[in-house]
């Protein structure tokens, strides 16, 4: 694996490697790695000729000062494990290589799926993370982006994004099913910073997810959604939201007819949880 530091040089290295015609494959992330970024890597092996992982945490799209300064940094782990899982190339920017002084700041027209939930509760977050991404693909310029279906509102907001910017003419957008722990937790980053006790805690999130998963149909989705808050405030949970959403929109389900997307972010201490399920 290759380890590049800079656009120039790692466009350079693209560049040569596209005379041989193979499709190049990407997935970006903001290290402290799992399988669940792994697996992506190993998905974009399997289907390109090369693939090029990014790890850069985003000062743009943290709305949270402390959030930013407490997220997880495990670089050398994090090497080591996209190595085994087979990378070509990593791109490991500093902020400045991001956003050099000729970077323009845009906005963008995403519509309702920017404001609702995540939206609602971080302004301003998904204009940052498109920031970061349309800079990232405008340098890597591959052929599919690989993302994870935990971060759903977020797959839904870059979709968006590919059509606003044309680049769907180009880069195929990959959505890949959420990776759980054996006990229904999503693989996240953000688990590292959860106490032993909170660990054992956070599966509730997933438990109330499956429960709507089941019920929904047989009862009023806001009844449901009322529901599972009530549960996870009793075992010491801030939720944020439980949502019962259309999938291409995130606007409220307002029937009991599939498909629907439940998502689910919530306080377990210090640490912010996000999850869903889709209702296909």
């Amino acid at each position: 694996m290759i380890i590049f530091k800079t656009a120039r040089d790692l466009s350079a290295w693209l560049s040569a490697a596209a005379a041989d015609g193979q499709s190049t494959g990407f997935v970006p992330t903001m290290g402290a790695l799992h399988e669940g970024h792994l697996s992506l890597v190993r998905q974009s092996r399997a289907a390109n000729g090369r693939t090029v992982c990014s790890i850069f945490v985003n000062p743009t799209q943290f709305n949270n000062a402390d959030d930013f300064s407490n997220y997880p940094v495990t670089i050398e782990k994090d090497i080591e494990l996209l190595l085994g899982a087979g990378c070509d190339a990593l791109f490991l920017p500093s902020v400045q290589e991001v956003y050099p002084p000729e970077h323009v700041k845009k906005h963008y027209a995403l519509g309702p799926v920017e404001t609702v939930l995540e939206g609602a509760f971080r302004p301003g977050h998904f204009q940052g993370v498109c920031e970061v991404v349309e800079r990232l693909l405008d340098i890597v310029a591959p052929q599919r982006l690989y993302l994870g279906q935990k971060d759903f509102q977020q797959c839904m907001v870059l979709q968006k994004l590919l059509a606003l910017t044309s680049k769907n003419a180009h880069t195929d957008l990959i959505i890949a099913p959420t990776l759980r722990e054996a006990d229904g937790l999503a693989m996240s980053s953000r688990n590292l910073r959860l106490s032993d006790d909170e660990r054992k805690g956070s599966i509730a999130i997933f438990q109330n997810l499956d429960r709507i998963r089941l019920a929904f149909g047989t009862k009023d989705s806001r009844e449901l959604e009322a529901e599972a808050k009530s549960d996870l405030e009793g075992k010491g949970f801030r939720v944020d939201y439980i949502a019962i959403c259309e999938p291409a929109t995130l606007l409220p389900k307002t029937d009991g007819r599939r498909p629907a997307v439940v998502l689910a972010a919530a306080y377990l201490g210090p640490v912010r949880l996000i999850d869903n399920l889709v209702l296909s």
